[in-house]
């Protein structure tokens, strides 16, 4: 059997069928060959259209059903992953209001920083183990308050990922998961928390009922077999939000285990099975794909907004004539520590990790006279590593193991020089393995669907196929490049 996997990212969308016998990944295409557009109409705004991510899930089905490599009425079976904490706001015909307000977008930090201090901090801690914050209800609140002719034709609020399943299904759901990253998820009561909804004075209405992560959510309609060909009435068994899901990808499933994933943000995330808050809300916890089954299961997560896209952003500005692995090339020819180059990766909204803070990316330390791309380019891949250790620093605090991570081999993690330079800061021990979100997706659908009929069996494919080490010949370097890396921060924190 074949299933379907999508990844709604912002950067691009990706569609990957596994056939579910072998474990192989039998077709994939990603959607657009450069990066999707985002939107800022002010600065630490961020907007996409949710109909342009449907154009390129239609754009990835299309070619691969013409591929050859499988036929559209062999899939048994989709999942979604997607960007997290995006508010789409649908009208009473299922129609997009406005552009979705993605997960970078830092207009609601006020809005979230009133809403922790009116309810109460120990409420918000306890009850929602972070602040409301900058996530999707908070987004909708601005939407309220600055955008009320909008508001008032709003008939239901989505996850990207739901809005997918919607197109797929003309169902409107969302997942328990997909509640706790919108922060309308109450863990003392395992239920919707109307605390939040009632402050901000939104109708329980607008947001969809909430199901499983896994199991059989809805199925695809009449419309899409007509246009892509995969059978009327073929289930959608699986959806998760793209850390979550990377995770799952990686079997990372039971409490200690750990996951990080380097695409246009950084991410590294813990599982456990105990209610953890950090007290400033600089990383959060939601549930995970897994919660209910087998006990309680949490995602505590480390987000970083600003990591692969100041690489990709460096790669546009001063070498797009060249590929990464001839970027990396030019990185070893400069030592560790960038001899003396520094660079802060914070220019895509307001970091969590940073209590809100949006410093913008920064480089400092440069002599005219001595530093050139190179140097540039190694500083930039340290810098994001640097951002990464000193977020596992703060996981470390609240109990989060992170000295061993698994991650796998795609977007910052095909980088050598990233790797190892992020084994040896952080101390940890990294495993790549052979997955991506998109087939991530496919896996939990066929789990969902009940074509694998446990989780050994649908992991039963999944391959280790390189481990890297800290190496001690570069840590001194490494470790006095993070301290100088640290002091440029923290200039910038209290400046």
């Amino acid at each position: 059997m074949k299933t379907l996997g999508l990844d709604i990212g912002s950067s691009s969308v990706k569609a990957a069928v596994l056939d579910t016998e072998t474990g192989a990944c039998v077709a994939s295409f990603t959607s657009p060959a450069t990066e999707l557009p985002i939107d800022a109409p002010q600065p630490g705004w961020a907007e996409q259209a949710p109909q342009m991510w449907w154009e390129h899930v239609s754009v990835c089905l299309q070619e691969i059903f013409q591929s050859g490599k499988v036929q559209a009425a062999e899939i048994a079976a989709i999942g979604i992953t997607y960007q997290m904490h995006g508010m789409v706001a649908l009208d009473a015909e299922g129609q997009p209001l406005r552009n979705s307000i993605i997960w970078c977008d830092s207009r609601a930090v006020s809005l979230g920083e009133q809403a922790f201090r009116q309810i109460g901090p120990e409420k918000c801690l306890s009850e929602l183990l972070n602040s409301p914050g900058n996530f999707t209800v908070s987004k909708l609140a601005w939407v309220k308050e600055n955008e009320p002719e909008i508001y008032a034709r709003v008939d239901t609020v989505m996850l990207p990922g739901d809005y997918i399943l919607y197109r797929l299904s003309g169902e409107k759901s969302t997942t328990q998961s997909g509640l706790s990253e919108q922060i309308l998820w109450n863990f003392q009561q395992d239920g919707f928390a109307d605390r939040v909804a009632e402050f901000y004075g939104i109708a329980r209405e607008v947001i969809p009922q909430a199901g499983p992560n896994i199991g059989i959510q809805a199925y695809t309609t009449p419309a899409i077999e007509r246009q892509f060909g995969i059978p009327a009435g073929t289930p959608i068994a699986y959806r998760a939000g793209d850390q979550p899901n990377n995770a799952f990808s990686l079997n990372v499933l039971e409490p200690g285990e750990v996951a990080a994933t380097g695409g246009t943000s950084g991410v590294v995330y813990g599982v456990t099975d105990q209610r953890k808050a950090d007290p400033q809300s600089r990383v959060n916890t939601f549930l995970h794909v897994n919660h209910g089954g087998e006990g309680p299961r949490y995602g505590v997560l480390l987000c970083i907004n600003g990591t692969g896209i100041l690489n990709a952003w460096m790669k546009r500005l001063a070498a797009d004539h060249l590929n990464y692995d001839q970027i990396n090339a030019l990185c070893e020819l400069v030592t560790a520590g960038s001899e003396g180059v520094t660079m802060l990766p914070f220019g895509n909204g307001a970091e969590r990790m940073l209590c809100n803070r949006y410093t913008g990316a920064v480089m400092a330390g440069v002599d005219l006279n001595r530093h050139g791309k190179p140097h540039v380019f190694r500083a930039t891949q340290e810098g994001i590593a640097f951002a990464f250790r000193y977020g596992m620093d703060i996981l470390q605090g609240i109990g989060v193991d992170t000295r061993l991570i698994r991650a796998g081999r795609a977007n910052l993690f095909l980088s050598p020089l990233f790797r190892e330079t992020l084994a040896t800061v952080a101390d940890a021990k990294i495993e790549l393995y052979n997955t991506d979100g998109a087939l991530g997706a496919a896996r939990g659908a066929a789990l969902g669907a009940g074509i694998y009929r446990s989780r050994e069996e649908a992991f039963d494919s999944l391959k280790k196929i390189e481990a890297v080490e800290p190496n001690p010949v570069i840590k001194p370097a490494l470790e006095e490049a993070y301290l100088r890396w640290k002091s440029e921060l923290d200039r910038h924190l209290t400046a």
